[in-house]
């Protein structure tokens, strides 16, 4: 029997990304697609609350079976296992080709990584792909194989219950993809700056700028495999307890009213 692939991603069920993703999946299993109607992108973790949730069926991939929701990624992860799978339990979700770095601290911000993220926290194993090409027309094709191979290990081998893996390929380049690295997330950041600007009704509005900030100068990092022109994979959890400062409190902190 061939295994159930789970498809979604944060760039909307229209962008070459997911097509891309779609067309590697089906050389591996069954898929089923369940992705936003418009793009999600930096949306984090966010669900939707307080308002209905719209899902409708698409013939946009042909013979695939597919759903575009109106919520979140983190949604059509949920809607896909609950509603639409109600009955079957995916082998693999992957979300994806996302338009767009997804490497260090951006696994934050990134819709594509909570709907990897989402499927973890069910006890799927997940994977979330991007692509460092932000081109309004980005290539693809040095990809493929490194996305086909990635999953397929994760069919054949799995992955660690609660995990799942951030990978990020580095722009297409001259010379080809150097191979694939096991890393941990850089230690970097974004510092924002605002601009402030004016509408045409003269009121104001603030436009978000930033630069990215590396400090991490090893070389078992997400950032240095991808400017060395390598396939980063990160092993992302859920849990954000930070475990070294329990000691520290613990021992430091009053934790008795006065």
């Amino acid at each position: 029997m061939k295994p159930l692939i789970l498809v979604s991603n944060d760039d909307g069920i229209t962008s070459k990304g997911i097509r891309t993703l779609v067309e590697i999946m089906k050389e591996l299993g069954e898929v089923v697609v369940v992705a936003p109607d418009s793009p999600q992108s930096g949306m984090g973790h966010a669900i939707t609350i307080g308002y209905p949730l719209r899902l409708d069926e698409s013939d946009i991939f042909g013979e695939v079976k597919a759903y575009q929701c109106s919520g979140t990624p983190a949604d059509c992860v949920k809607l896909a296992k609950h509603y639409v799978l109600r009955n079957r339990v995916p082998d693999l979700v992957v979300s994806g080709i996302n338009h767009g770095s997804n490497s260090s601290i951006s696994v934050l911000y990134s819709g594509t990584m909570s709907a990897a993220i989402e499927a973890a926290l069910e006890g799927l194993p997940a994977i979330g792909f991007s692509l460092c090409d932000y081109q309004s027309n980005p290539e693809f094709s040095h990809v493929r194989d490194y996305v086909k191979h990635i999953a397929q290990e994760a069919l054949r081998h799995g992955i660690p219950r609660g995990t799942a893996l951030n990978v990020n390929f580095p722009e297409k380049k001259s010379e080809p993809i150097k191979g694939i690295r096991l890393c941990r997330q850089a230690n970097a950041r974004w510092q924002e700056s605002f601009e402030e600007r004016k509408d045409p009704n003269g009121r104001s509005y603030y436009w978000m700028n930033g630069i990215f900030i590396n400090e991490d100068k090893s070389e078992n990092n997400d950032e240095w495999a991808l400017d060395h022109n390598y396939v980063s994979i990160v092993p992302c959890a859920y849990d954000l307890t930070a475990h070294h400062a329990l000691s520290i409190l613990s021992s430091d902190w009053n934790l008795q009213l006065p």
